[in-house]
């Protein structure tokens, strides 16, 4: 017979978030601040209730909101921590969201979630117009805002009313709001980057020229191995292990041509599932140190004439004016490919076709990838 125990669940500190929290029913309620009156307070009543509920929770009907945003946000980035990992390092999705849910917290932290709705959404809409942001960043934050009501409803913390009544919420329209257009990415010229790879170590410019030559992605670049590069025919095919679109199902191949060949040959000397671009202090490069190095170049290859005598905000606009990223490399490759093939032979080289090609239109577009980067790459 199993033992039977009138014990009542524990008042206890969440280390991640230095909420109180209580268990109930297999269910982890938030109290609010550890150790205060107001979480001792939120304990006392719930569990008062559970109790005089037979030890269960109320039904939805019977329930009264208890949940705020802030514990909603909490609880997601959470969640959000160890879910946007790759590679057993965190995304670039990491970053955004906290911003994002940032915007939230300080308006609206305090308040129920049954209270949160399409005008308070729009509150925190027009607040980042107001900080500046362009349009597209604000709509993508939203996004990721509603996503984080979605999975509350899925974890039962945000009833599917409040997701559903948000969702309504319309993305900012182009013409039709005071957030600001960002331009489009523009190619960078040959001069400048010779220049730029004037004033960086032998290993970055040879990645900046690699990239140059294929087209592909800083990421792609990072993760480069040996043992990725198929040798077997005169234009050579790289298969990264992972890459952008992998998780939409898409396979992405890179070819690299004779010139590209030269650069990347001397790094496959290295063990075969060794990085190809090691950072001279250890481990693959990432997003940040390499942008870094590009932008500390730039500003020694394009410093400002002596005689403006500029500083301050004068100084960060004129470096901005003379500073390329990486990205911007694919859209060198690309440019040149489209004038000299045409459009479709670019979103070809560069993995832009789109996801539902038959296998025909791919080993079609495969032969024409080929024979272009025998040409340029």
């Amino acid at each position: 017979m199993p033992r039977l125990t009138r014990s009542v669940p524990k008042y206890r500190k969440h280390k991640a978030s230095g909420q109180a929290i209580v268990t109930l029913d297999g269910h982890d309620l938030y109290l609010g601040t550890h150790g205060t009156e107001a979480s001792l307070n939120e304990y006392d009543r719930l569990v008062g209730e559970w109790q005089a509920n037979g030890r269960r929770l109320p039904t939805k009907s019977e329930e009264q909101p208890s949940t705020t945003v802030a514990q909603l946000l909490i609880a997601y980035w959470e969640f959000a921590q160890g879910y946007y990992v790759k590679d057993g390092k965190k995304t670039d999705e990491l970053p955004g969201l906290k911003i994002a849910l940032r915007f939230v917290r300080q308006s609206y932290e305090d308040t129920l979630i049954t209270d949160f709705g399409p005008l308070s959404l729009e509150t925190v809409q027009q607040r980042m117009v107001q900080a500046g942001h362009s349009r597209k960043y604000i709509n993508k934050n939203i996004g990721r805002i509603k996503r984080c009501f979605k999975w509350g409803v899925a974890k039962e913390l945000v009833p599917v009313q409040v997701y559903q009544a948000i969702a309504t919420v319309s993305g900012l329209r182009r013409g039709k709001t005071e957030a600001r257009e960002t331009g489009p990415i523009l190619p960078v010229d040959e001069a400048t980057i010779e220049a730029t790879i004037e004033e960086v170590p032998r290993i970055v410019a040879d990645m900046i020229q690699f990239q140059r030559l294929t087209g592909c992605r800083p990421g792609e670049l990072f993760v480069l191995r040996p043992c990725d590069v198929q040798r077997n025919e005169s234009v050579w095919r790289y298969i990264p292990s992972t890459h952008k679109t992998e998780h939409h199902g898409r396979a992405r191949t890179i070819f690299i041509g004779p010139k590209a060949q030269e650069v990347l040959r001397p790094y496959l000397l290295r063990p075969a599932e060794a990085v190809c671009f090691e950072r001279p202090t250890g481990g693959a490069f990432q997003r940040t140190n390499y942008l870094k190095c590009i932008h500390r170049a730039c500003d020694k290859a394009f410093p400002p004439p002596k005689e403006l005598k500029l500083k301050g905000e004068e100084l960060k606009a004129w470096r901005k004016k003379h500073r390329w990223s990486p990205n911007r490399l694919r859209h060198t490759a690309a440019t040149e490919i489209r004038r000299k093939y045409g459009l479709e032979a670019a979103q070809v080289v560069l993995g832009h076709s789109s996801a539902d090609v038959t296998q025909i239109y791919a080993e079609r577009d495969e032969q024409r990838a080929k024979t272009v980067m025998q040409d340029v790459g």
